[in-house]
């Protein structure tokens, strides 16, 4: 089970109401962060998720709403002893911003931070991999995937009874080593299992207008979190951002089985937003709100909070 955590569901300042973005993947024991805005501390104290689990940070681009926060995240892990790695990865021009951002004030973080630019990528980790591609926003910006590794087959039990195995420690040998051997006799995982089953794909576009990219990186994703700032073209101006309607339309395109609209301009009340939401978009859609959870599996998705 992959759980999305929406810490900051904003877009460019704070509100009463919601932070700017920040968004936490818990998979497996680990956090994964997806950008870092102003008060992303705050947020994680108040969803009870330590800092000091966050191997990886993941920016999108940096306009401040998307990376001020990382200052006070680094700071703590510093106070609370941490002595692990940190990985950040972004756009080009991280490894500047970042080193300025470390250099700044009188402090100096005491545990090793690595900095990662990326073009379009793909980085693989323990069960999963992350890929990096480059969208549309005025500036180097790049939208994720996170793409879990396709997992065994369910165990069949039509198959476990020809080769006389019962659920038990031995399941887990066979799980574990992917062979085992029984009176003479080897079985194999695959012996009696079904297909693999897809893992699960989760794709953020960051900032962005819409843009070929995201149709091509978010085919088929389990979840579209989709930045959709403006109910109108109106609204948006010349700004490189997208309207709900937009965003709804990339879904489509895209097959995806969930919409998040993500992002929302501070001028629309959540009541304002969904109405409208709800009168232009045709596609399966959430409207996160800040600490709402997603779990995720093969079979679909949960939405709870943990505030």
């Amino acid at each position: 089970m992959l759980e999305v955590i929406f810490l900051g569901t904003g877009g460019i300042m704070p509100t009463k109401e919601r932070n700017v973005p920040s968004i936490a993947l818990r998979y497996n024991g680990e956090i994964i962060l997806f950008d870092a805005g102003e008060g992303t501390m705050r947020q994680l104290n108040t969803a009870r998720l330590s800092p000091m689990r966050i191997e990886k940070i993941f920016i999108t681009h940096f306009h401040g709403d998307h990376y001020l926060g990382l200052m006070a995240l680094i700071q703590t892990m510093t106070l609370w002893k941490r002595k692990k790695p940190l990985h950040i990865y972004g756009p080009k021009y991280t490894f500047e911003f970042i080193q300025n951002f470390l250099k700044s004030g009188f402090f100096r973080p005491d545990f090793p931070i690595h900095v990662h630019e990326l073009g379009e990528a793909r980085l693989k980790f323990g069960g999963y991999e992350i890929w990096s591609f480059k969208v549309e926003h005025g500036v180097p910006a790049l939208g994720y995937v996170f793409r879990e590794n396709d997992r065994r087959g369910k165990f069949l039990p039509e198959k476990l009874a020809e080769y006389g195995l019962r659920e038990g420690p031995i399941l887990g040998k066979l799980e574990r080593e992917g062979a085992i051997k029984v009176d003479g006799r080897v079985i194999r995982l695959e012996d009696v299992t079904g297909p693999k089953r897809r893992g699960v794909k989760v794709v953020y576009t960051g900032d962005t207008e819409p843009c070929e990219r995201v149709r091509l990186f978010g085919e088929k994703a389990d979840l579209l979190i989709h930045e959709a700032t403006y109910l109108s073209p109106e609204d948006r101006g010349e700004s490189y951002h997208t309207t709900v309607e937009e965003a709804c339309g990339m879904a489509e395109k895209t097959k995806a089985k969930l919409l998040a609209l993500f992002h929302r301009a501070p001028r629309y009340s959540f009541t304002e937003y969904s109405s409208r939401a709800e009168e232009i978009c045709g596609h399966r859609f959430i409207i996160p709100r800040d600490f709402d959870v997603v779990r995720l599996s093969g079979e679909g998705y949960e939405l709870s909070s943990v505030r």
